[in-house]
């Protein structure tokens, strides 16, 4: 008998995201996301909620996150596999494979190339909400945080590939370069923000102060205030 897997879309929406993650033209660029990830968990066939600033309940970012998923959990799901919006290249066999581990009892981990996870899956029985709190949220030691505390309860975690997620403008670059596997409209607007030129000298009080004002909503992502482009 197959377990009840769940998708969590916690991700916010686009107008939010580009106050989070104040990337010059980026409202399109996470409009676009959204769409995009939508469009992946839809092709699965997996029940899925989005939870975006909306219905996100709590102070911190891991309050946040964690009521998501317990809130998940309590709508009768066994095993949730959770991602956000940011991963261009995120796939629906990624989230096929997920199930599939899920139902060997294993834990799931996506890793970011920064450090922290575009997608994380787990049993309820290996939710456990204090821990959880607990762990270094948007930092870049989250990914090995979250494993070492699974492996310590003798559960395997089945590891997906790396991949790239967008917080900053770096970031775009690094996806420009492998736009290949990424919709042409996705592309289109990675290269149109990329060929802004922004006097950044002009903004770049601005833009600190916002980062140093609001944490990125990204699960995954450790939160950047130093050398800030836009």
């Amino acid at each position: 008998m197959k377990l009840k897997t769940a998708i969590l879309v916690f991700a916010n929406s686009s107008k939010q995201e580009v106050l989070n993650k104040p990337i010059f033209g980026g409202d399109r660029l996470f409009s676009a996301l959204n769409k995009a990830t939508l469009k992946v968990v839809k092709s699965t066939g997996i029940p899925f909620f989005v939870y975006t600033e909306k219905d996100q309940i709590g102070n911190s970012f891991g309050e946040r996150f964690v009521n998501a998923l317990q809130a998940t959990y309590d709508q009768g799901f066994e095993n949730v596999i959770t991602i956000g919006n940011d991963t261009p290249h995120l796939r629906k066999q990624h989230l096929i494979e997920s199930v599939k581990q899920l139902e060997n009892k294993n834990f799931v981990l996506g890793p970011s190339a920064d450090g922290g996870f575009y997608l994380m899956g787990l049993h309820k029985s290996q939710f456990n909400r204090n821990t959880f709190l607990k762990l270094p949220w948007q930092s870049k030691n989250l990914a090995k945080s979250v494993s070492l505390l699974i492996k310590t309860s003798k559960i395997e975690v089945a590891q997906l590939e790396t991949l790239f997620d967008i917080d900053t403008l770096e970031d775009l670059h690094v996806i420009a370069k492998l736009s290949n596997n990424i919709s042409m409209l996705l592309r289109k607007i990675i290269q149109s923000i990329l060929s802004i030129r922004v006097d950044i000298s002009k903004h770049r009080g601005i833009i600190k102060n916002t980062y140093q004002q609001n944490s990125f909503y990204n699960k995954g992502s450790p939160l950047l205030i130093e050398n800030i482009e836009c």
